[in-house]
């Protein structure tokens, strides 16, 4: 692909990567005889759901947007969980979903009994004590979580609950899973026989290269001949748009101050990688590599006016030149959903590279979605 064709800035998805990572989903959920859903918190490009279909039956939503959105472009009834629900969401988001999980116990007492009345699902989501997940921010299990009931809250089921949900994964592999899986059974396992479905929530990062499918089917049928009564629900988010696309940027500037070069880029990582530095994490750009000793380092930086919208540093074979292309991997899950228009910047265009070798425009921003914004 050549990148220097591409608008930039935008946000690129190569709809073959999506179709290689929907089929292994689609194999490892057939031989392990459960349910793949799609988690719109990773993704909500809605312009692939009719590809998405042709793989997964359904998916999972975390909001009245959301779950309005999977029931409008997906074409199902969404799996809803959200840590807090309100009067004034409410009856809308029961009249479109299948399942919906509470986060607490004082949540289902409220809104339980209208959930049941209207036949939607409802399940509790638990804290299982464990998670593998280290940083602190995004440890669901972390000492005081807001989310999930903890197994002391728990010592039996309420009338009304079909199911239990968890989500104390990230990014994770089968071991963890199995790992979660014997806290759940230590902590939740007398309750389980009762149920009707399971919600392993997301974090299976089934399409890495390094993930073992095998084992996770394994993990999955072994769970299932112990509880023959579930139906097991797995949601990941960045197992579908894992290594599917790019954020193509161009160098607009480069400033020497203080023995630093800094790109000054078109993008922005507090408003379109914002994830980058709560994180926090290095993405990985297209030609560059960690610096070594004798290198020259090139910090790159963001165009808001935020003094921290920078990262660094990075080493390239060649020297970064003013109109150059800059190619972020990996973001097309968190990223695009993540993107602010503080300072007024724009969100980056959205673009498909088709199976059959076409550039297709998805939808350009401006102005007026700033100021449609801020009214």
């Amino acid at each position: 692909m050549d990148f220097s064709k591409i608008p930039s800035p935008c946000f690129l998805m190569d709809e073959g990567l999506l179709c290689r990572n929907l089929a292994l989903i689609a194999d490892v959920a057939q031989r392990a005889g459960v349910e793949f859903i799609v988690a719109l918190k990773a993704n909500a490009m809605w312009s692939i759901f009719p590809i998405m279909r042709e793989y997964v039956g359904g998916a999972t939503a975390s909001s009245l947007g959301e779950a309005r959105l999977v029931y409008e472009k997906f074409g199902a009834r969404p799996h809803t969980y959200a840590p807090v629900y309100t009067d004034r969401d409410i009856g809308e988001i029961l009249s479109i979903s299948s399942h919906i999980t509470f986060n607490s116990l004082s949540q289902f007492e409220r809104f339980g009994k209208q959930a049941c009345e209207k036949g939607v699902s409802c399940g509790l989501r638990i804290n299982p004590g464990w998670s593998p997940v280290e940083t602190e921010l995004y440890n669901p299990c972390s000492g005081g979580s807001r989310l999930g009931i903890p197994a002391e809250q728990l010592r039996e089921l309420p009338d009304g609950v079909d199911g239990l949900h968890f989500h104390s994964l990230f990014e994770s592999r089968p071991e963890q899973l199995a790992r979660t899986l014997e806290a759940v059974d230590a902590n939740f396992g007398h309750l389980l026989p009762q149920l009707k479905w399971f919600n392993m929530g997301g974090g299976h990062l089934v399409t890495h290269k390094d993930y073992d499918c095998e084992l996770l089917v394994g993990i999955l049928t072994g769970f299932k001949a112990r509880y023959p009564n579930l139906h097991v629900i797995l949601e990941p988010g960045s197992a579908f748009t894992w290594q599917t696309g790019w954020l193509v940027a161009t160098v607009e500037d480069i400033v020497c101050n203080g023995g630093v070069n800094t790109l000054m880029l078109n993008v922005s990582f507090a408003c379109h990688m914002p994830d980058c530095l709560e994180m926090p994490y290095k993405p990985a750009v297209m030609g560059a590599r960690e610096p070594r000793d004798g290198d020259v380092r090139w910090r790159i930086g963001g165009n808001s006016c935020l003094a921290g919208d920078v990262m660094g540093d990075w080493a390239f074979d060649g020297e970064p030149r003013v109109g150059d292309r800059l190619v972020f991997e990996d973001m097309m899950h968190y990223t695009m959903v993540k993107t602010t228009m503080f300072n007024g910047v724009s969100h980056p265009s959205i673009a498909l590279w088709t199976q059959g070798g076409e550039l297709r425009m998805v939808r350009e921003f401006g102005y007026d979605d700033y100021k449609n914004r801020m009214s």
